[in-house]
């Protein structure tokens, strides 16, 4: 009953049926072809022998022949006595032994006419007739006037004659032979060709069923990864697709989620705070304007982060990108942070090497430093410390950004430039920003052409390794 049930859900594919069709009709016609080659082969390559043969034959008989003229001196001998004519077609081809005469050589394929054109032994009549018999001439110089003589001729039948009866016997073998090989291939073409087409088409009907449900938003849909053909390789580039598109919608969902968190934390206090001063909980005075003032200025700032990061993922982002001097711009900007790393208790060591040049934009670049830092003041236990370095290794500048502890779990660096990740799963807005800061500073790296790597720092807290293409000038 199972497979009654599963034959009827089987419908053919397209894919299977063209497959069928095409390996069918191919091996049909190769094995015509060979037919067709074989025949025609064997056609001439027995018609070629034949001719050889009886000639062989003929030459061989007209000696003889004529050794038994010169003993009897005419034909007399075998007009008188014609019936001894087989007996000596098979003596002088050597044939006197057998019982039967070889097919090839029996009498009635010869015939013999003396010199004046008088059958002696006349040709035995084929559908053809006798006009298309050769004949060789018999000389002997065993004559009454001593010279090399014509005693008469030979004649024996054309090798068509003689296809014609060896093709009962031995062409119509081969060809129903033939008949019989190309009858086997045409079935086993047959057999190959819809085993393969069943198969191709059961894999290609799961990979586009699989498809279906994937566009339906079924992500889940997993292909089976089976030996190590293209159809395999396809299905496991399916399933990364399947759940690389997966990873996309929790991801965005996850985003979703977290910005709205993020944004209704500020609204919240805004709301609160304007409630109280609605209800005369609390004075419209200057201090409470400027902590309004503070929430409304953090939601411009996350408003405005969320925008880079969005024109970032569409290959919008504003930049610019010019010649520029790297070490000046790093340079400038942690000497104008001394007063920021101070206030946050930490001491900065930096290793810069100069007049080093990129292809950047100087205003996305002190953003990117901006970030940085705030990273580096808003996670790092004071006292601590900060080490940068700026460096050239193959055509790259190398920054190093290392600050000491707390630490961050090597099991967690590669999350660090997610959107509003956290290391611990706070959404306690004192332990930092919004959470965007390294998702931009990767984006604004990659803006560059360059890469940021998270590594553990030797100083017990985060390593950022940033690389940025040279500016080689032509």
């Amino acid at each position: 009953m199972k497979l009654f049930a599963s034959l009827r859900q089987w419908r053919p594919s397209r894919l299977g049926l063209k497959l069928f069709v095409a390996i069918l009709s191919v091996n049909v016609a190769i094995a015509a072809s060979v037919f067709l080659a074989v025949t025609y082969s064997i056609d001439r390559g027995f018609l070629e022998y034949l001719n050889q043969a009886q000639e062989r034959r003929a030459t061989l008989l007209a000696d003889g022949l004529i050794t038994r003229w010169e003993t009897q001196g005419s034909w007399e001998w075998l007009e008188q006595s014609p019936e001894r004519w087989p007996y000596i077609v098979r003596f002088e081809l050597g044939q006197a032994h057998r019982d039967r005469p070889s097919p090839l050589g029996e009498a009635q394929d010869f015939a013999l006419r003396n010199s004046d054109g008088r059958f002696v032994v006349p040709p035995v009549e084929s559908a053809r007739g006798s006009n298309g018999w050769r004949w060789l001439t018999l000389y002997s110089d065993v004559t009454p006037s001593g010279n090399n003589e014509a005693i008469g001729e030979l004649g024996f039948r054309p090798p068509q004659d003689m296809m014609e009866r060896m093709e009962s016997r031995f062409l119509e073998r081969q060809q129903r032979n033939l008949v019989l090989i190309v009858i086997s291939l045409g079935l086993a073409s047959l057999l190959l060709a819809g085993g393969l087409s069943w198969w191709l088409g059961r894999r290609t009907r799961a990979l586009a069923g699989a498809t279906l449900r994937l566009t339906e938003g079924d992500y889940h849909t997993r292909l089976p990864e089976r030996g190590r053909d293209e159809l395999s390789s396809l299905a496991r580039d399916f399933n990364v697709l399947a759940a690389t598109l997966e990873a996309s919608r929790d991801a965005r969902a996850r985003w979703v989620s977290d910005t709205a968190h993020e944004l209704r934390t500020p609204l919240a206090v805004l709301r609160g705070e304007i409630e109280a001063m609605q209800d005369g909980i609390r004075p419209l005075n200057q201090e409470n304007l400027s902590s309004l003032a503070q929430e409304v200025s953090q939601l411009e700032r996350l408003v405005t982060d969320l925008r880079l990061l969005s024109q970032s993922d569409a290959g919008a982002l504003d930049i610019q990108l010019a010649p520029m001097n790297l070490s000046e711009s790093l340079k400038g900007r942690l000497s104008d942070a001394d007063r920021w790393l101070e206030e946050s208790g930490l001491t900065l060591s930096s290793q810069l090497t100069p007049g080093i040049m990129i292809q950047g934009d100087a205003q996305r670049l002190r953003q990117l430093w901006n970030n940085l830092l705030d990273n580096s003041c808003a996670y790092t236990q004071p006292p601590g410390e900060l080490r940068v370095s700026l460096t050239c290794e193959t055509n790259h500048a190398v920054i190093t950004w290392e600050d000491s502890s707390p630490g961050v779990p090597e099991s967690e660096l590669s999350r660090l430039t997610e959107r509003l990740y956290r290391v611990e799963g706070s959404r306690n807005r004192a332990s930092g920003g919004s959470g965007l800061g390294l998702s931009i500073a990767s984006a604004l790296v990659n803006a560059h052409g360059g890469t940021l790597s998270p590594g553990v720092s030797e100083l017990g807290g985060l390593k950022w390794t940033l690389r940025f293409p040279l500016f080689i000038a032509s």
